[in-house]
């Protein structure tokens, strides 16, 4: 046996059961295909507009920022109108995501644009958010070859474009978004769930931004919710 084994041994003794009762295991099985939801908070069980205004709200208390376009036709000059705000070079990284794709980033001559991972030496990236959280101000960003995670960590700066009706209010609600999307068993490997850019105060308790990440975090949200 190993310690694993032995601890598990111990927790069956004092339960006085064997781990192969079928009451208990039907009772797991059923758990675990049921999905059954904890208490969820009713912060973010609002109306669409007014969930995605506090979805805004907490993404700008917890340091990042938001610009609203009514069109992906409108994102090319969100970026550059980022990039300008901090007299950032206008040359940006993002993934092959079908959704970037189909953006006409033509409509801002002056943008440079590469796809692929990032290998640290790019300032911006770009990406394409799953979806949101409203109660929290949180993105949820899944990874694929298409939608690489380096690009969440490793630019300094990291712009996130965010369709309005994919926020949604609470995290329950975003994980069966997950869970209908892709599957029973079969998530994406990497699921990063990020509120606001990177920051520590591990430090004599002094806040610093960009720590292990981004330091600045946008979202472009488009459309209506």
């Amino acid at each position: 046996m190993n310690a694993r084994d032995t601890v598990f041994a111990s927790i069956r003794s004092a339960l006085a059961v064997n781990g192969q009762e079928a009451p208990r295991r039907r009772e797991v099985a059923d758990r675990l295909a049921g999905h059954p939801a904890g208490v969820v908070p009713q912060r973010g069980n609002l109306p669409p507009q007014a969930r995605l205004a506090l979805f805004v709200k907490m993404m700008e208390a917890a340091a990042g920022t938001v610009t609203a376009v009514a069109s992906i036709d409108e994102v090319p000059a969100a970026v550059g109108t980022f990039l300008r705000r901090y007299n950032l070079p206008l040359a940006v990284r993002r993934g092959g995501d079908e959704k970037l794709g189909g953006v006409p980033w033509s409509n801002e001559p002056a943008l440079e644009m590469s796809v692929g991972p990032s290998d640290g030496a790019q300032l911006t990236s770009v990406s394409h958010a799953f979806g949101a959280v409203a109660e929290t101000g949180t993105l949820v960003m899944t990874a694929s070859p298409d939608n690489p995670t380096t690009l969440n960590f490793l630019p300094d700066n990291h712009i996130v474009v965010l369709d309005a009706k994919d926020v949604s209010g609470d995290f329950e609600t975003s994980i069966g978004k997950l869970r209908e999307k892709y599957g029973a068993g079969a998530l994406p490997r990497v699921v990063n769930m990020i509120t606001g850019p990177s920051r520590s105060a591990d430090i004599e308790q002094t806040l610093i931004l960009g720590a292990h990440g981004p330091r600045r975090l946008h979202v472009v949200v488009v459309g209506e919710p």
